[in-house]
């Protein structure tokens, strides 16, 4: 068997090390910025005091409290799957990796609960419904205001046994059951809540299915369609439940049904609307570790994703800017580099458990060599690429300053107490070439393209707007080197 020895400058002439400490900061930074999301009556605790209490009547009018949650971006809906899918991601950064996040554990648990909560409530509501978006994203885009003082339509969009959406329930409920193994030692009543809560979401999403984007149509298209449909939700949904809870039903289901809902496909993205990928490698866990033989498969399927970003390899078909980076899409391409980094970290651990190796046709990769390409990717975001950017807000000497974020670029309600209005907002603000006036810190942004250049534009929201679910694996990737020794 040859043996791949993939170095850590394979991809790139750009090679300095960030030290363990550059590490702590940014994962410090890539936890605080979920405080910049947040919708709702911020605590006493707010560290980026420059945001203030916003969505205060969401639900209302329909009746039910959805006040809370995150606003996905730049702009101020609260969309369900990409909320979720974020949820998830954050949870699974702090049960691979909390270990390495020291101080900062509190901070991430913190950034997880302020989305259970108001998933919780999303999910409990009213029976057979699960709301899953505040705010009419058509009328929010038309305008540039600040979540505090905003004043667009907070309509109210649910599914429900007539209207279904498996494909955000499932999503939902692998948010709550990641979550539920996240507090199980903190706050076991807690934790009890939202892997009961989860089990009901999973049992709405498989019995009614359907598409979400087929019941809401515009309403989450084009901005969250689910283009890959339901199928790999419901699949990664009871990859989680059979984890959090240990209950042998979601086994049966995973061997009943895999086949059926994506096991056998190979796909080589993992993206808040198809998760294929992360599902073959969150149940590679359980044959790597304890050699159940029904997840064999998945392990497999999981050497092909891995195999595909590996050069040289029999597999490889990534593509990878001169500078190294990996690409997948010219808008918010850092989504893909965050969840592959993450995916790679992970199933890197889940190989070191009992010394496994990826097999790529007549040749391996080492755990080591997942390692290093996942640097190599996290490296560039922090600046170690052609431009010398860090592509995270507040990080290094030199980031984005006309950042796609409404309440960043706008005057905080401190600044400017006085109403902000809608074209106001677009014409000032929006167009203005000043940078933002409050530092979104620890957002990454889209990022650069496949040439590796960056314009640090405002309207450039394909490049210069930062999202939830960019962030929440990236968590995860760097607790995991700010626990390590950094080696050039």
């Amino acid at each position: 068997m040859q043996v791949l020895g993939l170095t850590l400058c394979l991809l790139s002439l750009y090679c300095s090390a960030f030290t363990s400490q550059d590490y702590s900061d940014a994962l410090e930074k890539s936890i605080l910025f979920f405080e910049g999301q947040r919708s709702g009556k911020l605590p006493s605790d707010q560290r980026l005091t420059w945001r203030g209490d916003s969505g205060l009547s969401d639900g209302s009018s329909y009746h039910v409290d959805l006040v809370g949650g995150y606003y996905d971006a730049g702009d101020n809906v609260k969309f369900g799957l990409p909320m979720a899918f974020t949820t998830t991601l954050l949870a699974w950064s702090v049960i691979e990796f909390g270990s390495s996040m020291h101080n900062q554990v509190g901070n991430a648990k913190s950034a997880i609960r302020w989305s259970t909560d108001y998933l919780l409530k999303a999910a409990t509501a009213t029976p057979g419904t699960l709301y899953v978006q505040v705010a009419d994203p058509n009328m929010d885009h038309r305008c540039w205001e600040r979540p505090e003082d905003m004043d667009t339509p907070r309509n109210v969009y649910k599914v429900s046994t007539q209207n279904p959406g498996s494909d955000v329930a499932a999503e939902t409920a692998a948010a709550l059951a990641a979550a539920s193994i996240v507090f199980e030692d903190s706050d076991p009543s807690y934790a009890s809540k939202l892997l009961k809560t989860a089990m009901k979401v999973f049992d709405f999403a498989d019995k009614y299915r359907g598409a979400y984007s087929d019941s809401l149509n515009s309403v989450v298209c084009p901005f969250y369609c689910s283009y890959s449909g339901y199928q790999d939700e419901l699949l990664w949904g009871a990859s989680w439940l059979h984890r959090a809870s240990q209950n042998s039903s979601y086994m049966s289901y995973i061997q009943s049904n895999g086949h059926v809902l994506g096991a056998d496909d190979d796909d080589y993205s993992f993206s808040w609307d198809d998760k294929r990928a992360g599902t073959k490698v969150l149940l590679s866990k359980a044959f790597l570790e304890k050699n159940t033989q029904e997840f064999q498969l998945y392990k497999s399927h999981s050497d092909n994703y891995i195999c595909s970003l590996i050069p040289g390899t029999s597999r490889f078909q990534a593509q990878y800017t001169p500078g190294g980076l990996f690409y997948k899409a010219s808008e918010s391409n850092l989504q893909y580099v965050t969840t592959t980094s993450f995916l790679l970290l992970t199933y890197a651990k889940y190989l070191s458990s009992n010394g496994g190796v990826a097999t790529c046709g007549s040749s391996t990769v080492t755990a080591g060599n997942l390692i290093a390409l996942a640097k190599k990717q996290v490296d560039y975001i922090l600046g170690n690429n052609p431009a010398k950017m860090s592509y995270m807000v507040g990080f290094g000497q030199k980031y984005p300053q006309h950042v796609h974020h409404r309440g960043s670029s706008l005057p905080s309600i401190r600044a400017h107490p006085g109403h902000i209005a809608c074209n106001e907002g677009m014409q000032q603000y929006l167009n203005s070439g000043s940078p933002n006036p409050n530092v979104l810190v620890g957002a990454i942004v889209g990022g650069p393209d496949n040439k590796d250049n960056f314009a640090d534009d405002r309207n450039n929201y394909q490049q210069s707007e930062p999202a939830t679910y960019i962030n929440a694996p990236f968590v995860g990737a760097v607790a995991f080197f700010s626990g390590k020794t950094a080696t050039n």
